[in-house]
């Protein structure tokens, strides 16, 4: 049974920065919009401090997405907080389903993001956000001169570690391996950084600390030998989760397991370069870079936009501005 009334122009899949603006925009283009999540904004309430989106000089991570669902739903965009379980197409429309429950679009915005991988070790989860960080690019300033610890072995965390040095006094990098994954002349820039100091055929086995994080414990996986390290703060930066399977047989994935999109976030059929009509993408679980609120944000105006051409039989190059009046 289809519930939630008639019909909707457009279910958006994830309450995040990019599945909320979506809404905004949908919503002001007169669609009927629906917002199913299990939760709402993403990794970004994890986040003590956001002081990189604009027209905050700074603010909690979860209050930001509560300012989001607020003006969300003052455009009278419906959330239901309850998680997708599958999507599936039928007589060119999409049916939603949650927990027994059924839903019926005619489209569907993908922007349920993804998890980073955590360490599963003791001390992580009670300091995160608390020395403890997943995001290098979002967190490295509040670290200003201090000492701080890398985890991984990949682009990501040379990335991280290239960054960082940049700004704190000095910089662990740990992998569990003694080479590294990335790339050769990213390799070659971080050991050319003097700052930064390698741990290798290491990892971390608890995370220690009061208030805040004070240090790690490390143990060589070769010798077996523990050690303690003081560090300020740890980034871990070994990769990401992104969860699939709800629309591994809708749209195509790249190698890395992120939605490929083009410019106008529309999708594309599994395995081909062909446009899939009525599925949009946009935020982490893309494959657009930089993973950040404000891309995501800017990839949901996007998508909630060509959604409104799409059902409207628009050209992608025609667009109306946003600003000059509140179309409800």
């Amino acid at each position: 049974m289809l519930l939630g009334g008639s019909i909707y122009d457009v279910i958006i899949v994830g309450a995040g920065p990019a599945g909320m603006t979506s809404g905004i925009y949908t919503s002001r283009r007169n669609l009927k919009t629906l917002i199913l999540s299990k939760v709402l904004g993403g990794q970004v309430i994890n986040c003590p401090r956001v002081e990189n989106y604009p027209g905050f000089k700074a603010v909690e991570g979860l209050e930001l997405m509560k300012n989001f669902e607020e003006q969300v739903k003052g455009f009278g965009v419906e959330i239901i907080y309850q998680g997708v379980e599958e999507i599936k197409e039928e007589n060119g429309k999409f049916i939603v389903k949650t927990m027994g429950k059924e839903y019926e679009s005619k489209t569907v915005i993908l922007a349920f993001g993804k998890t980073p991988k955590k360490l599963n070790v003791p001390g992580e989860k009670e300091f995160q956000g608390k020395g403890v960080s997943y995001c290098a690019t979002c967190d490295a300033y509040f670290f200003k001169g201090k000492i701080v610890a890398v985890v991984g072995g990949g682009n990501a965390a040379l990335d991280a570690a290239l960054l960082l040095s940049g700004i704190v006094k000095k910089v662990y990098l740990i992998h569990r391996r003694d080479k590294f994954r990335g790339f050769e002349s990213m390799i070659r820039e971080v050991k050319n950084r003097e700052n930064i100091e390698f741990i290798l055929d290491s990892v971390v086995t608890e995370i220690l600390g009061e208030d805040v994080m004070k240090s790690l414990n490390i143990k060589n996986v070769k010798t077996e030998e523990t050690k303690k390290l003081d560090v300020d703060g740890v980034f871990i930066e070994i990769g990401s989760v992104v969860k699939t399977d709800l629309v591994k047989d809708l749209v195509k994935f790249d190698k890395y397991n992120y939605i490929v999109i083009n410019n106008n976030c529309e999708t594309f059929y599994p395995s081909t370069d062909n446009i899939r009509p009525g599925i949009f993408a946009a935020g982490d679980i893309t494959n657009t870079p930089f993973k950040q609120i404000i891309v995501a944000s800017g990839e949901g105006a996007k998508a909630g936009l060509q959604v409104y051409n799409y059902i409207h039989g628009i050209k992608s190059q025609v667009l109306i501005t946003d600003w000059k009046k509140t179309m409800k």
